[in-house]
């Protein structure tokens, strides 16, 4: 039975605030568990339907990891989902503060203050679909490892490193044959432009769009067209998340 003092320490950490001071994440799911599992993370303990535990036993006490068998109720005071899912664990927050000298080979996602949990998740999900395996954020974008985010990468979050940053700052790091592709509304068809190998997609804030600090920064502004010219669309603008994965699929295209 879990202890008071245990379920008010699992759920701190749904707020950001404790997540720092503890250097701790909620992981749920048996997609998303499973994947931890095969993953270089650290983990503190899980927490488990006995059925769970019953079939993951074998690798459990291999990895010698803390486990402690739970039942629905005491599941649905713990999760941070509505319809809870059987098992969660606790993580170490690894630390991603020195980004990889290997970068800027191949492509590189850049995210400029995006906000919503469930964009980020879905970019990195996407990334990692496309074998981009590190991810750069601004600094006051969401936190990766809010519950929300976390829960939409599906596990990918086990594979993709996030590192935040001043992106001003990356950018102008850059080596002089990686070209930066921002996406934008006036931005030239994606379909009609020359894309390389190395380069950086910078993809802006919900909203507002890439920041005006980075603006000069950009090479190549890139847009994905609307349909075709007799249909009207009255939507503004795709979802961050939509735009990405659209154009990291093209590059990928235009590798294979």
């Amino acid at each position: 039975m879990l202890s008071k003092n245990q379920i008010k320490h699992i759920n701190s950490l749904k707020i950001g605030k404790f997540r720092r001071i503890f250097k701790q994440f909620l992981l749920e799911g048996k997609k998303s568990v499973y994947d931890l599992l095969n993953s270089d993370f650290e983990i503190i303990e899980i927490y488990a339907l006995k059925y769970w535990i019953d079939e993951n036993i074998v690798i459990l006490e291999n990895k010698k990891i803390e486990f402690q068998e739970i039942n629905e109720k005491e599941l649905s005071r713990i999760s941070s989902q509505k319809t809870p899912n059987d098992v969660i664990a606790i993580v170490k927050i690894p630390i991603n503060e020195i980004i990889p000298k290997n970068i800027f080979s191949g492509l590189c996602l850049v995210l400029d203050e995006i906000k919503d949990p469930g964009n980020l998740g879905t970019i990195i999900r996407t990334a990692d679909w496309f074998g981009i395996e590190n991810i750069i954020c601004s600094k006051n974008s969401v936190d990766v490892y809010n519950p929300k985010v976390v829960q939409a990468t599906m596990g990918s979050i086990t594979r993709v490193k996030v590192y935040y940053t001043q992106l001003s700052d990356f950018l102008s790091s850059k080596p002089s044959e990686t070209k930066i592709f921002g996406t934008m509304l006036e931005g030239e068809n994606i379909y009609k432009t020359e894309l390389i190998e190395n380069a950086i997609i910078l993809i802006g804030n919900e909203s507002q769009g890439i920041s005006s600090e980075l603006l000069p920064m950009i090479d190549e502004k890139i847009s994905i067209p609307k349909g075709s010219k007799n249909f009207q669309s009255q939507a503004e603008s795709l979802n961050a998340s939509i735009a990405t994965a659209i154009i990291c699929s093209e590059f990928q295209r235009r590798k294979i």
